[in-house]
């Protein structure tokens, strides 16, 4: 939407912003860091607004819960953003001056009336209309996001629908308000910056563009294949089509984290030749047939990290790597001289100076000023630039520099896997405080704050299964079913369950989810599966307790 790949603020700014709408992001138990950045916003005055399906831990600062149903959420930004053009809430002088497409955008949100909006999303007309009304009328506001918003079959519309709301009132480019993703593990930014996007050199340099290209090829001394690459939904579909045969893994556990995860264990099982490199024996590292012992990039490596908010820091190691494993670095540098280039001694700032010198967002990022200031947001352009507190201040300068931002037509789709009489459960995904991802590394430590892998379900519905707490439950979808202990979750609200995807010895919450995958991102709806709950037969029949 705006020609760069990141967040548009800094955490600071969400300390001293007005409004805050927290969308598909329980922050508190998955981005904790940035959440007590939220706290101190809301101590000095902040209003908060948390949209999720779920009433989690975050949504108990809220000022005000929005508890839509799941996958509605493009609905209820364009009922917002209809209420505010109704209202005479919309920046017209910034969408003249700074924005392009409005005429189209307003006649799609048109459609979307308070009334039905409730009907589609189950949020009551009027906290809708007073979230519009908060939102457009605050001096500065921040729209946050996460798993919730990009985890659809949809995910690249949800995310313009959210912007779409940011161009409609002004807040974008001006200090305190912005539109900022929260980056779903460690580092994922600094991945995307360094360029591995199927259409992305490092910098967001596109691939396609001849003339990048040829800076590359130059510092490279290697010829640049011109087309995009695959992302990892495509090169599935690649391996179902016999097309990719090959696969090198690193630091990733697709079998575990990939949606129908029966389709990736049989996909992965028939590669004619699979590389794993990583910190420990994964289930995907079962199936290879090398594995390259990887190191830990918080303590036994050097180099950078990118934070959600653009900040790139140094890490440094703190403990010597154990003897029988290599720097990740290392290992890759060994296999370029088996394949015929020596690229010398590894060496991570020689690689980060060659990095400077290709990206421009980079170029003024020496390690020397990165220590000294304690990181650095991109865009640096140089060593005498500070580095962008905040991006895109260009859409209110006099005159315009560079190209207006868009406004996108989306339309509401409803998630992909239905209810039916068969299965009448909406099933949602997430994460836990104190696990990570498929957890390879947090649960192999003992932890006093870990919970237990259980399904979590309304009170209302373990009454209607006649299901207690802790009663082993069979959970199925259309592709596979699990066994699960309840959990009853007062933030649940009847009809919704909840799952997290750490856990796949216990419960493999991925044979359950579908791989309907979003086109324009290559994400799968993680985050909607239908499903229906069974009460297993050595359990004993009675009835869920009352617990007021």
């Amino acid at each position: 939407m705006f020609g760069a790949g990141g967040g548009t603020s800094s955490y600071r700014e969400i300390e001293e912003t007005d409004v805050i709408l927290l969308w598909g992001s329980n922050a508190r138990e998955t981005h904790p860091i940035f959440f007590h950045h939220v706290l101190k916003g809301i101590r000095n005055g902040a209003k908060l607004y948390v949209i999720d399906p779920r009433r989690t831990s975050s949504a108990q600062w809220a000022d005000t819960w929005l508890g839509l149903d799941v996958g509605s959420d493009i609905c209820l930004a364009n009922a917002m953003a209809r209420e505010m053009i109704h209202s005479g809430l919309a920046n017209e002088k910034f969408i003249r001056h700074a924005t392009s497409g409005f005429d189209a955008y307003r006649a799609c949100v048109e459609k979307y009336a308070l009334e039905r909006a409730e009907l589609e999303t189950g949020v009551p007309a009027e906290v809708i209309r007073q979230t519009a009304h908060a939102y457009a009328k605050a001096k500065r506001a921040q729209i946050c996001w996460t798993l919730g918003i990009t985890e659809h079959h949809n995910a690249v519309d949800n995310v313009l629908a959210l912007v779409n709301l940011a161009l409609l009132t002004g807040h974008v480019g001006r200090y305190g308000s912005g539109v900022n993703p929260l980056r779903g593990q460690n580092n994922v930014q600094g991945g995307g910056d360094m360029g591995a996007i199927p259409d992305r050199l490092p910098g967001f340099q596109n691939v396609e563009n001849a003339e990048l290209r040829a800076k590359f090829e130059r510092a490279y001394g290697a010829k640049i294949d011109p087309k995009r690459g695959l992302h990892l939904s495509e090169m599935f579909e690649a391996m179902e089509r016999d097309e990719l045969t090959t696969l090198y893994v690193l630091g990733e556990n697709p079998i575990d984290s990939e949606a129908d995860r029966h389709r990736a264990v049989k996909l992965i099982s028939g590669l004619e030749f699979l590389v794993v490199q990583d910190l420990f024996y994964t289930k995907t590292a079962e199936l290879a047939h090398v594995i390259l012992p990887g190191s830990a990039g918080w303590c036994e490596t050097e180099g950078t990290v990118t934070s959600s908010e653009r900040r790139v820091q140094r890490v440094r190691a703190a403990v010597p790597l154990p003897d029988d494993v290599r720097d990740d670095m290392e290992i890759i540098y060994e296999l370029a001289k088996r394949f015929g280039r020596n690229w010398g001694k590894p060496d991570a700032q020689a690689i980060w100076n060659e990095l400077r010198s290709l990206s421009p967002m980079h170029a003024g990022m020496s390690y020397k000023r990165l220590e000294e200031l304690g990181g650095i947001q991109w865009p640096c352009y140089d060593e005498s630039h500070p580095g962008e507190l905040y991006l895109h201040s260009r859409l209110w300068r006099e005159p315009l520099i560079g190209p207006r931002a868009p406004f996108s037509v989306v339309e509401f789709e409803p998630p992909v896997d239905e209810l039916n009489e068969e299965y009448p459960i909406r099933l949602t995904t997430g994460r836990h405080l104190d696990s990570y991802n498929t957890g390879e590394q947090s649960r192999r430590f003992p932890s006093p704050l870990r919970r237990a892998a259980t399904l979590d379900l309304s009170l209302e519905d373990g009454k209607r299964y006649k299901v207690c707490e802790g009663e082993q439950v069979r959970v199925s979808s259309r592709r596979g079913s699990v066994l699960a202990p309840v959990r009853f979750d007062p933030g649940l609200r009847p009809g919704l369950a909840f799952l997290a995807v750490h856990f796949h010895d216990e419960i493999a919450t991925n044979d359950l989810t579908i791989d309907a995958v979003d086109p324009k991102s290559g994400t799968s709806e993680f985050k909607a599966t239908a499903i229906r709950i069974e009460k297993c037969v050595e359990n004993s029949s009675g009835p869920a307790p009352d617990r007021g």
